[in-house]
């Protein structure tokens, strides 16, 4: 038998009565240490739950070991076997993935849930649980934020809060890594400065929630330029970027935890992707257009007036595409908008390419 253990989050003094049965139980006791941090106090106590011949058979194993799984896959069908994670076991994909393979082995499986990290940092800090976009993961490799800094914008647009969980990476007990908020926050403004959607700023209201679960748990909120100037300690950290705030989390805010700064519904700040470019694209197609009229119009060869007719003919449909660009706007139909440009701006380089002239320049 394959069992599943979840430690919760409060480290072994959160593991329940039928998990330390269940465990006493199992020839084979795996500890991973790779999803999210088991500290060595727990470790210590979960030694002395077990008798002298388990912990001949307890290990803390490294991530290969989980993701190969054929040894747990082999002894699985012979004996009772434990991977003991923390929070709940199906918050990481490894363990559903294994889960999945030990059924198709035909192997019996048991499952002892326990409270997951992401539920219990949601419920500590008093946000509305059906208000959280998608979570994402930041890592110290600049080249990941991009993912996670889209992910921010997915999320403002529709008003929705994001759950950003930090890098941590575990080697030995001697050899672990947290990535500090401060340094998190630091990439996301990076690519702010190159990509522009305006959306991420000194001003933008933040949570980071620290060490969820422990004794020296600890949650701070306020804005950027106030909480970069802070040292957050150990992790696990994670940050969390406010959407539209409803009067019960500003209370909730405001009442369970230090604030630097007061609560802000950062989608005051959210620009949508599609009017920056209808911002941008419209004046220029416009210019263009009668840059382009003004050409023909200056062609006083007789021989060009009916051809130059045609012409004008083509740019009367860009304009009415510009127009109808100029509606979608006013009516929050972005991509109708950017599509319309996108017509007239064909319909103006087609006479560009024929007359061998550049309207585009001003």
């Amino acid at each position: 038998m394959l069992c599943f253990i979840g430690l919760g989050i409060n480290g072994y003094s959160g593991l329940s009565l039928s998990a330390k049965e269940t465990l006493q139980k199992c020839k084979f006791i795996y500890i991973e240490r790779f999803t999210s941090y088991i500290d060595d106090y727990d470790i210590k106590q979960l030694e002395l739950l077990l008798d002298s011949e388990n912990n001949k058979n307890m290990k803390i194993v490294p991530r290969w070991f989980i993701e190969d799984a054929r040894d747990i896959i082999y002894q699985s069908k012979e004996n009772n076997v434990a991977i003991l994670t923390y929070g709940d076991p199906f918050m990481a994909t490894t363990f559903s993935e294994l889960y999945v393979r030990a059924r198709k082995n035909l192997i019996e499986i048991k499952i002892i849930h326990g409270a997951s990290g992401i539920s219990s940092l949601i419920g500590e800090i008093g946000l509305h649980n059906y208000k959280f976009g998608r979570t994402t993961t930041i890592m110290s490799d600049p080249m990941s934020v991009i993912s996670v800094y889209n992910t921010v914008y997915e999320n403002l647009r529709v008003g929705n809060h994001t759950l950003i969980l930090t890098e941590y990476n575990y080697n030995n007990e001697n050899d672990y890594f947290f990535l500090d908020p401060v340094r998190a926050i630091d990439m996301l403004l990076e690519v702010e400065e190159n990509i522009k959607y305006k959306i991420l700023s000194d001003e933008l209201f933040i949570i980071v929630a620290s060490r969820i679960g422990m004794k020296d748990q600890n949650i701070l909120a306020g804005k950027i330029k106030s909480m970069k100037k802070k040292d957050f300690g150990n992790g696990p950290h994670s940050i969390i970027i406010t959407g539209q705030l409803h009067f019960t989390e500003i209370d909730s805010i405001t009442s369970l935890y230090q604030n630097l700064d007061p609560p802000l519904d950062n989608t005051v700040f959210f620009h949508h992707i599609a009017i920056t470019m209808l911002e941008k694209y419209l004046p220029k197609a416009k210019d263009a257009l009668e840059n382009m009229k003004l050409h023909l119009k200056n062609e006083r060869n007789s021989t060009l007036d009916k051809q130059n007719k045609g012409m004008f003919d083509v740019l009367e449909n860009a304009e009415y595409y510009l127009l109808d660009a100029e509606r979608f706007l006013n009516q929050h139909k972005f991509e109708l908008g950017i599509l319309s440009i996108g017509y007239a701006e064909g319909l103006i380089d087609a006479l560009r390419f024929q007359k061998n002239i550049n309207p585009w320049l001003s």
